[in-house]
């Protein structure tokens, strides 16, 4: 793959000047960086500073400048250090990192702040949502399950805050979705849950129906069907095709050790999740394979991490991979609008090749084109 931004440079090179964007020789574009520098999350925010460095070394234009300033993760610290920002002249912001951040900021006017959160709900009109989210990560499953043929799909959504976010994400996506339920993380109030969504109770007394049917008849090959019954868990089939599950880590394998339980296996019916950024401990969990998410591009990441590495010595948060990818992105809608007028930066429909993937942009929206991948037999494959 080429190198991020190189058609971007090659075209600037040979048809855009700095006049024409309204820029003079002297005049710079400026970006802020609004991250933790000091608190618990400031590795994050160093790290992030390390990774515009890579992203400005690679764009190699010395019309670029970045100024970082502290949060501290804390709402009141991110305003102080946005208006300061808007005292040197900077029109546009990468960061905040989280959302708590985001409070104050519709205080200010003619500045946008392209954040690192996935959440776009009630976001200020300064606001840009940078993160994956879940419109995004629904869209390419939708292509997945249009891919699969799927007609049944059923989608389970923790009981927390961001399940109104997905209920958004549903309509925006425009995926079709058989059932959409709701469930507790508790694992007892889990279990009964998934029971009656399996029909489980159902399909166990068939089971036992069937038994006791075939030792009270006269069949010559009674004990055949008995090995055989005995060594099911149910009798009968569910009524779906396929399962998304928008949950994570721990609590994502309980969902699927309840399905396990209730006997719907993933090599019968498709088990599908949100973006679990390649955990690795999912490789290890072969029972509940083949399972299938959507995520940034696996090979661009590794290229990225070896990238950082060398230079850092460590290696990097994927926070890490999307502020390379957004100083990009700010630097290519800057070949095509005019900074003067921020506020008509993120509104055109634009499109943008990065590390992560391509952005689409569009409404004051960023939405990401995703792979999607599968893991089997404990390894690894992407599927498109």
């Amino acid at each position: 793959m080429y190198k991020l931004f190189k058609i971007i440079f090659l075209i600037f090179l040979s048809l855009i000047s700095f006049n024409t964007l309204g820029l003079s020789s002297e005049e710079k574009i400026k970006i802020g960086l609004l991250i933790p520098l000091t608190g618990n999350d400031k590795e994050i925010g160093h790290q992030i500073i390390k990774s515009t460095k890579i992203a400005l070394k690679d764009i190699n234009l010395k019309e670029i400048e970045i100024y970082p300033k502290d949060t501290n993760s804390d709402p009141n610290k991110t305003i102080e250090s946005a208006l300061k920002l808007k005292e040197m002249g900077v029109k546009i912001v990468i960061g905040p990192v989280f959302y708590k951040s985001l409070t104050y900021l519709d205080e200010i006017q003619d500045m946008i702040f392209v954040s690192f959160t996935n959440k776009t709900l009630n976001l200020p009109k300064n606001i840009i949502s940078g993160g994956v989210n879940a419109t995004s990560q629904l869209k390419t499953i939708k292509k997945f399950i249009e891919l699969k043929k799927l007609e049944k799909t059923i989608l389970l959504t923790p009981n927390l805050d961001y399940k109104i976010e997905i209920e958004k994400a549903i309509k925006q996506s425009k995926i079709n979705i058989y059932k959409h339920y709701i469930y507790d993380t508790e694992p007892t109030k889990l279990t009964a849950q998934i029971e009656e969504i399996t029909n489980y109770k159902i399909r166990k007394q068939n089971l036992l129906d069937e038994i006791k049917r075939v030792e009270e008849s006269n069949l010559i090959d009674k004990e055949d069907q008995l090995e055989k019954l005995k060594k099911k868990y149910t009798i009968g089939e569910v009524n779906f095709d396929s399962i998304i599950i928008s949950d994570f880590e721990e609590s994502l394998k309980s969902v699927i050790t309840s399905f396990l339980y209730t006997d719907v296996s993933p090599k019968d019916k498709y088990i599908i999740t949100f973006n679990q950024w390649f955990d690795e401990s999912l490789l290890r969990e072969e029972a509940s394979q083949p399972i299938y998410f959507p995520s940034v591009n696996k090979k661009n990441l590794n290229n990225f991490e070896n990238k950082f590495y060398k230079q850092f010595n460590e290696y990097p948060s994927y926070l890490s991979l999307l502020s390379y990818d957004l100083v990009g992105l700010i630097y290519y809608l800057s070949l095509n609008s005019n900074l003067t007028n921020i506020n008509e930066l993120f509104k055109k429909e634009n499109s943008f090749k990065g590390k992560i993937g391509i952005f689409d942009i569009k409404d004051n929206k960023i939405n990401h084109r995703l792979n999607l991948y599968q893991i089997e037999n404990g390894k690894l494959k992407e599927i498109f």
